[in-house]
């Protein structure tokens, strides 16, 4: 227990036979549950999980349905258990355990309902973390940041993290991404139900033998589909069905405006190299659509991070 609250970490795994054993012998003493979720490994890594810490409890999935799903399956059996804090860390050993007290503390103390590990807040991140993962990284935390509304979360790609129970048990938990955008969707799916986040730098670690199973040129297209789709399905159930907000005409106008602002001027050039006069009026309402466009979704932009100021 940690300051009188239960406190569960779930670990999902997938072939990870050589690095999950000492992940779990480094989990702090005041856990009082690790769940090691076993997403249907080739290899011995349920074996070898199970027998390193008596604390464990091992859930095998009979088929392989991605980190994500693994998570969900560790987050059920810590609700249907009442763990007051319940912390996901990865198996490959890329989480140091130091720093898991400083995550489970302002949760377990009420300060914020998720806490989760930032990377990039030290100066290290850039020294360490692989430069095109890095770059992927940055990427993907600034479109989670304009789905999600915590404009304030970096490091988006982060699995490193604790929740407190009460906000696990409004999170409709079989809606979430299955796969490596888990992360990011649970952002946008806390947001709609207004929980207080927070960023707490953590030392990336790196080159103890993990094996990377990401490849960024898949995965950066596939998660940024992901936000696009969970930041219109935030703007609906947060500004128009729970509670409405003028934000979403500002979205709406602006992102139609540019839109059709660029289809227009696209067409000029490809007429205008095909040897077609183009008339100054059409340049000018191309002009004005971008330029409006733009700072409607701005304003858009802004009116967000206002709404959401006090969930830091």
């Amino acid at each position: 227990m940690y300051e009188g609250k239960t406190v569960a970490v779930v670990v999902p795994a997938y072939d990870e036979e050589r690095l999950v054993a000492s992940t779990v012998r480094g989990i702090p003493a005041f856990v009082d549950r690790i769940v090691v979720v076993d997403d249907a490994s080739r290899d011995t890594t349920a074996d070898r999980a199970a027998a390193a810490d008596p604390r464990v409890e091992v859930v095998r999935h009979e088929r392989n349905l991605g980190v994500g799903a693994a998570i969900v399956t560790g987050y059920k059996r810590a609700r249907d258990e009442s763990m007051d804090v319940t912390c996901v860390m990865a198996a490959d050993g890329q989480m140091d355990p130091d720093d898991l007290e400083t995550l489970v503390r302002p949760v377990a103390a009420r300060e914020c309902d998720y806490a989760k590990a930032n990377r990039l807040f030290t100066g290290q991140a850039w020294q360490l973390i692989p430069r095109t993962r890095y770059l992927g990284n940055a990427i993907l935390s600034f479109l989670t940041k304009i789905a999600s509304g915590y404009w304030h979360v970096a490091d988006s790609q982060s699995g490193y993290t604790a929740v407190s129970l009460e906000t696990l048990c409004l999170l409709d938990l079989d809606r979430l991404y299955a796969r490596y955008g888990f992360p990011n969707d649970m952002l946008v799916h806390l947001n709609v139900w207004n929980a207080r986040v927070r960023d707490f730098p953590s030392r990336p670690v790196y080159g103890v033998g993990e094996r990377s199973g990401i490849k960024l040129w898949k995965v950066v297209p596939t998660i940024s589909w992901l936000l696009l789709k969970a930041f219109f399905w935030r703007l609906k159930e947060k500004y128009v069905i729970r509670d409405f907000h003028p934000l979403v005409f500002f979205y709406v106008l602006g992102l139609l405006m540019f839109f059709v602002g660029l289809g227009l001027g696209i067409a000029e050039v490809v007429l205008r190299i095909m040897g077609n006069v183009v008339s100054v009026g059409t340049v000018v309402l191309v002009a004005l659509l971008l330029i409006f466009g733009s700072q409607f979704t701005l304003f858009a932009m802004w009116f967000d991070m206002e709404s959401n100021k006090d969930l830091r």
